[in-house]
């Protein structure tokens, strides 16, 4: 979440003669805080230090570096930064490869990206013109408990059953509401009715929030005390 509006870096396509894994090593070294020339691309990231919210913030700022749109997942076929780079270059130069501009595929996924930033900023108590749609979830300050609150959020809005873990392979706004607008239609005025109705007292958990609670402990998003205390602070 940012106070003032941000211009976001251009991205650099990855296309031939572009020095894929030198980007890479200069997003990793920035998010380790460590000098390039210290990181070995044939380490996988465990060994670099990953965990869950790193990956989300890694896959992020190479998608917006290169102007791609990579899920988080693609680590786990792709565990070390040099094959990570194999595979970019791959998908730039093989048949039927594009630059991603950034733009939304139609009116769909720009109808389903203001009401999820209308739904995310009732969950983060701010303005939804405060929300950068590229920015990961993760640093906008989207922990275990809000992530799966906005999970269910999504899927009473949109009659879904999706998992906490879908924000690991849609990692910020702008690819969630592409996913989401690939598997289910918005509701009319669902958006506007999100995005003015105040916030009030804190409501009961649904059904939906409920098994998305019990989702994110299974997944080990969310611990078993965490879960103790978000159901404690609110009536069943």
């Amino acid at each position: 979440m940012t106070s003032e509006p941000r211009t976001p870096p251009q991205p650099v396509p990855a296309a031939a003669g572009t020095d894929v894994l030198a980007g890479l090593t200069d997003v990793l070294a920035e998010l380790l805080e460590i000098e390039p020339d210290r990181i070995d691309p044939r380490q996988p990231f465990h060994v670099l230090g990953f965990d869950s919210i790193l990956t989300a913030e890694f896959v992020a700022a190479v998608n917006a570096r290169f102007g791609i749109r990579l899920a988080a997942a693609v680590l786990y076929d792709h565990p070390t930064p040099a094959a990570l780079a194999d595979r970019i270059e791959a998908d730039a130069t093989g048949p039927g490869a594009r630059a991603d501009t950034g733009e939304q595929d139609g009116p769909a996924a720009a109808a389903v990206l203001a009401e999820l930033r209308a739904h995310l900023a009732r969950i983060l108590h701010c303005d939804p013109h405060e929300i950068d749609a590229r920015e990961a979830f993760p640093l906008l300050g989207l922990d275990s408990i809000l992530g799966a609150q906005f999970v269910a959020a999504v899927n009473s809005a949109y009659g879904l059953r999706e998992r906490p873990v879908t924000l690991y392979d849609h990692p910020d706004l702008t690819a969630m509401a592409e996913h989401i607008a690939v598997v289910r239609a918005p509701a009319p005025g669902a958006a506007a009715r999100a995005a003015t109705a105040p916030p009030g007292p804190r409501a009961a958990l649904t059904p939906d929030e409920v098994n998305a609670l019990l989702d994110a402990v299974r997944d080990d998003m969310l611990s078993v005390d965490e879960a103790v205390t978000l159901l404690s602070s609110r009536p069943v």
